[in-house]
């Protein structure tokens, strides 16, 4: 059984998820920690749980979602995993964190690209990957069948949506994926996004207002 562990990093207050479960196998999704007490933060929980960091995987590339990346790299020698839409955000990515004020040392090559309909596996565990752009190409969720549970990045949150107006997002584009690759899912489904509280796909089809 999967078990979920958020945390919040940086300062743009983005939920990255430690799933682990009975084997003490673990993946990160959305690697945010952008300083040393946010690397110590994380770091310390898998050695006091007696974790094994697998794999990493970004939802999307964007400069907020990336920033732990090199660390997990240099730290677990782990690279990673992302849909290949998703590269065209990497060019730019130190400046782009420059301006935020954030120091991006260098950015890893992937581990793996991830397309739709691939499976995130580890220990005894699986996620499906669903290729859902709008937000910004190259936008994943992981859909657990098993627990009823999606992690949505930047597509969906609580009573809101993600944002359409960086490069690459298209508003229609993200109704769509919403429409054909979650709205399609159990109303209990629980949604775990990139930012803010969890909610359920049964919640936000009554009652987010930029739903149509």
């Amino acid at each position: 059984m999967i078990t979920i562990k958020p945390f919040v990093f940086n300062s743009f207050m983005v939920n990255t998820y430690l799933l682990f479960d009975e084997t003490r196998e673990a993946i990160i999704v959305d690697a945010a920690c952008s300083d040393t007490r946010e690397e110590e933060y994380f770091e310390n929980f898998l050695d006091s749980n007696s974790l094994k960091l697998v794999r990493n995987i970004n939802t999307h590339c964007h400069i907020d979602h990336i920033l732990g990346n090199a660390f997990i790299e240099d730290r677990f020698g782990i690279r990673p995993e992302y849909h290949p839409a998703s590269e065209s955000f990497l060019i730019r990515a130190k400046d782009i964190g420059a301006s935020y004020g954030f120091t991006v040392s260098r950015i890893p090559e992937p581990g793996s690209l991830l397309q739709d309909g691939d499976k995130v596996t580890w220990g005894k565990s699986e996620l499906k990957v669903l290729y859902t752009p709008g937000h910004a190409d190259g936008s994943i969720c992981l859909y657990s069948e098993a627990q009823g549970f999606v992690v949505t990045g930047d597509l969906l949150f609580r009573d809101s949506i993600g944002r359409t107006d960086f490069p690459t997002g298209d508003f229609d584009l993200l109704m769509e994926s919403l429409h054909t690759k979650l709205f399609i899912l159990p109303y209990d489904t629980v949604v775990y996004p990139g930012h803010g509280p969890e909610t359920t796909i049964g919640y936000e089809l009554m009652n987010n207002p930029f739903i149509r």
